[in-house]
């Protein structure tokens, strides 16, 4: 048979995607109100509560916006009182009125008449609230009384004032013996207004949102029969709505049990297009045939391990998120089982924030054996650990196969986790061709320490420490005594372990964060006043792309006045075909976006250069690429630190090594020292 995704449900109960939404964008919402009631001069913050309720309007269901409102208000009168949950039922009936108008393609003219319906109707309902509650109105109506005589009170002190007063005291008998007009046009007023500046506000948000390709979810119905596997695809091909060339073309596979088969290809080729519709995903041609359907994410289906293991974890402690989603009944699996299995035994109790990359990914293949899937789909599932991480994962994965009745596919760019593969699927533009083995080879060439010959100094910490939450009882240091000396055109890798203090180092020597002692100085001036002097690249690139498309991304990276010139000769020097700097920012690939980040990094023209894991995500030659484009700069002068797991080829770029460990340097050395 044939089995196909199902997309967002137009009818039924909320899917689990619409649900996920729903809640965290209700969450941001109560949590933007709180700190707007509870913290002086963060009012603003009450507008901007409006912004993610107007995104579940944008994207989903009226139904998915009424849950996340209902939920929001029920834990603001929770969190905060009566005025919280008041105001969080606000902002979701005005970013909802806005977001549902932009989902519909209705302009302002069709959101206020929405409003002008809205409005009446609701002040209609609380004036019949207020009749039918008598005590409820007694106690508003004593309130209002109070509140504008208080306020009469106030005026009267000025004598120039008295008169308004006279005035308010006079008027406050025609509000109460008409209440029913005051409250109820005050509302519809209220409502039609606060609509019309939050179309004001939001709108531009919401168009830069509505562009942005979000990919179909992936489901299969609870109605189908689970079977997964085998699955074969024949002809397939898929095309991205909106996009003018096809992501697969012509794919022929077939995955048996008991297989452990590896994807590799260019960033760009295709290759998680190919694992969504393993996964679920409808192609656009071509067929694809299963005993059943994929199941994803239930008992006997099929499961996904990303690269990024922290957005798949949501238990606190290690045991928890293992059964994390699991129905109750007597299927429940043997976690400590489970855990043995994947190397994390004993571990149960540990806080899983607590854990390195490498047990964070091992975490996450056993919550997904918990659910004992056919299919074990890893979309590099590697990337983001070191080599010993990635090796013992490997062989973890490798193994699956052997133990259970399931197939494992895997998706990387590095040749020893092929070579353990039944089968490598080699991937090229959409097509699949020939599996080349040389192509997974760095070629990097001519050592870095070759061209190290500066003695200007460039970057200087000395004795710098960085404490946490300084002076309150969750003090946690993150540096202590790092003294490290940059000089001009150097390059430096820096190594070490989770919570070794890597990222504070990093963004301590681009000057947004200041040491809490010693000093850090570029060029003899402190760094925190030199913010923008050194080039800081995240480790997760998409965070750091601000603007629509690459051209523009680059561009505002540069600086102003920037011209097309410049941008095009960035995009030449990491590796970007020009066709692309009209392409939207979303649609790329994770390599190409660390590549658009490193573009705009080098049109700035920086002295010195922090790159978190620039080679992360990366296939074999765009890493060759970037580290051509690395030693380049340094042999132009320009100082580059990186922070990365992955050493292979970083003796061409970089010629010293800092280990690191507990916040303190445990050594400094040249970094063939890396490799014994």
């Amino acid at each position: 048979m044939t089995v196909s995704s199902s997309h967002t449900p137009k009818s039924g109960p909320l899917g689990p995607q619409e649900m996920a939404t729903a809640a965290v964008m209700s969450s941001f919402t109560v949590a933007l109100t709180v700190i707007g009631v509870l913290v002086p001069m963060a009012a603003i913050l009450q507008v901007v509560a409006a912004i993610p309720m107007s995104v579940v309007a944008l994207r989903y269901r009226t139904r998915a916006l009424v849950t996340s409102a209902v939920a929001g208000t029920l834990v603001g009168f929770v969190a905060a009182g009566t005025q919280t949950a008041i105001t969080v039922a606000s902002a979701a009936l005005l970013g909802g009125l806005v977001g549902r108008a932009k989902r519909r393609k209705q302009g302002l003219f069709g959101v206020l008449v929405t409003s002008m319906v809205v409005g009446p109707v609701l002040g209609a309902l609380t004036v019949l609230m207020l009749l039918i509650l008598v005590p409820l109105r007694e106690l508003f109506l004593e309130t209002l009384r109070n509140t504008m005589e208080g306020i009469s009170r106030l005026l009267e002190r000025t004598s120039a004032l008295q008169g308004a007063a006279d005035v308010l005291r006079s008027s406050s008998t025609a509000v109460l013996d008409n209440w029913w007009w005051w409250v109820g046009g005050s509302i519809a007023f209220g409502i039609v207004t606060g609509t019309l500046f939050a179309w004001l506000i939001l709108t531009a948000i919401l168009d830069r949102l509505s562009t942005i390709p979000t990919p179909e979810p992936l489901a299969s119905s609870t109605d189908d029969e689970i079977g997964p596997l085998p699955v074969t695809l024949t002809a397939v091909g898929f095309r991205y709505p909106g996009s003018t060339t096809s992501a697969l073309t012509g794919v022929d596979l077939r995955i048996d049990t008991g297989e452990f088969v590896a994807i590799v290809g260019h960033n760009g080729s295709g290759k998680s297009t190919l694992t969504r519709i393993l996964a679920g995903l409808e192609p656009s041609e071509g067929t694809v045939d299963r005993p059943g359907s994929t199941g994803l994410g239930r008992y006997g289906g099929t499961a996904v391990v990303l690269q990024r293991p922290e957005s798949q974890i949501l238990g606190t402690r290690v045991a928890d998120d293992v059964v994390w989603g699991l129905p109750p009944g007597d299927s429940r699996p043997d976690v400590e089982a489970l855990l043995d299995e994947v190397g994390l035994g004993g571990m149960g109790a540990r806080d899983t924030a607590s854990l390195s990359g490498g047990e964070m990914q091992r975490l996450a293949v056993a919550a997904a054996l918990a659910r004992r899937p056919a299919l074990l789909i890893a979309d590099e599932a590697t990337a983001m650990i070191d080599a010993s991480g990635r090796e013992h994962l490997v062989s973890l994965l490798a193994e699956l196969p052997r133990r259970h009745a399931m197939s494992v596919v895997l998706v990387t760019h590095h040749v020893s986790e092929t070579v353990a593969a039944d089968r490598v699927v080699h991937l090229h533009e959409g097509y699949q061709v020939q599996h080349d083995s040389t192509w997974m080879h760095a070629r990097t060439e001519n050592p870095a320490a070759l061209h190290d010959n500066s003695s200007e100094r460039l970057l200087e910490l000395s004795s710098v420490a960085h404490t946490y939450n300084r002076r309150t009882p969750w003090a946690q240091v993150a540096l202590n005594g790092i003294d490290i000396t940059v000089k001009r055109g150097e390059g430096v890798l820096v190594l070490g372990g989770n919570g070794s203090g890597k990222s504070t180092l990093a963004w301590i020597m681009a000057g947004l964060t200041g040491p809490t002692r010693g000093t850090a100085q570029l060029g003899g001036k402190a760094m925190t006043a030199r913010v923008g002097d050194v080039g800081l690249a995240f480790q997760h690139s998409r965070l750091q792309l601000q603007r629509r498309t690459v051209s523009e991304d680059i561009a505002a990276a540069a600086g102003p006045e920037t011209g097309s010139a410049t941008v095009s000769a960035a995009m030449d020097a990491v590796g970007l075909d020009r066709s692309l700097a009209a392409r939207d920012i979303d649609s790329l690939s994770g390599g190409q976006m660390r590549r658009v980040v490193l573009a705009g990094l080098i049109a700035r023209r920086p002295r010195l250069l922090v790159l978190d894991e620039p080679l992360a995500g990366l296939d074999p030659p765009g890493r060759d690429d970037i580290i051509g484009v690395l030693a380049g700069l340094r042999d132009r002068g320009v100082a580059i630190v990186v922070i990365s797991h992955d050493v292979d080829g970083m003796d061409t770029v970089c010629s010293r090594t800092i280990t690191m460990a507990d916040g303190h340097i445990v050594s400094d050395s040249i970094l063939g020292s890396v490799h014994s």
